[in-house]
Formats: structure tokens, sequence, C-alpha cells
């Protein structure tokens, strides 16, 4: 198992991973050039696992400045249960700290059960206080 930074040639394997797992939706905001801008705007802070040269998982990380935001953690399912998504998760985590951010979430539909039983079983809080509302500007309703 090999965890590296992700780049945007590491797009077309993430994508086929995404578009295999339940739970994990595929948007206009994830295009080729939406997924390059966010590499750009968080250099350093998303990874892949490869094994034998094979992506068999990612996991995307940015920030605002104030709090750190994971997305897409994917493990190919044949490659769960290794320590793949807390090796991840970590590597985002300590990048986040060493630019002085100490705090982070993650977003999770609620019908996506073995997502929760991840983060729940790994130290993550589940936040029931606060509403989560979105806008958008465009007339795709997947953007």
């Amino acid at each position: 198992m090999n965890i590296r930074e992700m780049t945007i040639d590491d797009y077309d394997d993430i994508i086929a991973m995404f578009r295999e797992t339940p739970g994990i939706t595929f948007r206009e905001a994830d295009s080729r050039d939406a997924t390059r801008r966010y590499l750009e705007r968080n250099p350093g802070l998303s990874f892949v696992t490869t094994v034998n040269e094979h992506v068999v998982g990612c996991v995307m990380c940015g920030h605002d400045g104030r709090r750190g935001y994971l997305q897409h953690l994917v493990v190919k399912p044949e490659h769960r249960r290794h320590g793949i998504g807390k090796a991840l998760v970590r590597a985002c985590i300590n990048s986040l700290k060493q630019i002085g951010i100490y705090k982070t979430h993650i977003f999770v539909f609620k019908s996506n059960s073995p997502a929760d039983a991840f983060w729940a079983n790994n130290g993550w809080m589940l936040r029931d206080e606060i509403n989560m509302y979105s806008y958008n500007t465009s007339s795709n309703e997947n953007a």
C-alpha cells in the first residue's frame, strides 16, 4: 500500500471508483476541470492509495482558511478493512494541521449507513444541532 498526493492524472481511476460506490454521488462539480481547480486550490491535501500501481482508494480535502473539509473518501470494496480509509483520513488531517487548521468536517448522505459507521467508529462526532442549506445558481440540479 502506498499513499501519495492525488493529481489530475488520477482522475479517470477516481471517477470510476465514485461511479461504482453506493453512497457517492457524481455531479457536475466532479468534472475534470472542477477537480483540477480543486486540487490546484488545495495543494498537498488530497490523496490516493495505490496497490501495485493501481488506485484503490482516494480522499479529497480542502479548506476555507478556518476549517478543513473532506469529500469523497472511497476505498474499493475488496481493499476495505485494511486501514486504507483511516490512513487516507490521517494524511488529510496531518496536512491540514501543518497549515494551522485543526477542525475538519465531512458531509455524509443520511442514506449512507456504511459511511456513518466508518466516521462514528473513528472518533468523528455526528452533528445534529446544525442544518445544512444549499443554493444553486445553475439550472442544472446536479451541479
